[in-house]
């Protein structure tokens, strides 16, 4: 495992793990939202392409997503590993649900310097909206990608509960 990607969907732990491998192999993480969104206002990044391109040539590295439609593709051909986080919806939804609150009330800085904002809720692309409307399409996405022919020399690792993700994660380093 030397370039991974952390799949899954909005709320799963994505990040979490991905820090976690990371840290325990020491192979650099690169959060893709922190790649996407890059100022105010969530302005999203021009550049992103060509930062994953850079992030892609180092030998060793572990993102945490799919990725975005423009590098998606990319990310898929150019890793050795994916860890697929496949809970179900009343797994991540109390998850998600949690993390936006108190985003929320915090005012949290995150991505960019943006906030999760009570307005924001209302909103289809708030993460708890996204987490649930997404969750089907993400999941077929990734099973598709996982028995495409071009994706075959990637190890998998599909994991349906935080137990077995947890028992994995403690058998690295």
């Amino acid at each position: 495992m030397e370039r991974i990607l952390v799949v899954g969907a909005t709320g799963a732990g994505k990040s979490t793990l991905a820090r976690a491998v990371g840290e325990r192999l020491g192979v650099p993480y690169h959060e893709m939202d922190a790649l996407y969104f890059t100022g105010p206002n969530w302005t999203v990044n021009e550049g992103l392409t060509d930062d994953v391109l850079r992030l892609t040539a180092e030998p060793r590295w572990i993102i945490d997503s799919i990725g975005s439609p423009e590098v998606r593709d990319l990310l898929w051909e150019k890793a050795d590993t994916v860890l697929w986080l496949d809970y179900a919806r009343r797994v991540i939804m109390p998850r998600v649900l949690r993390r936006s609150l108190r985003r929320t009330v915090t005012r949290e800085s995150i991505f960019g310097g943006n906030r999760e904002t009570w307005a924001g809720w209302l909103s289809r692309e708030h993460p708890a909206w996204w987490a649930w409307s997404q969750h089907a399409g993400r999941r077929s996405e990734i099973e598709r990608r996982i028995r495409e022919p071009r994706f075959a020399p990637l190890a998998a690792h599909r994991f349906a509960q935080s137990d077995d993700t947890a028992a994995w994660l403690a058998t690295l380093g």
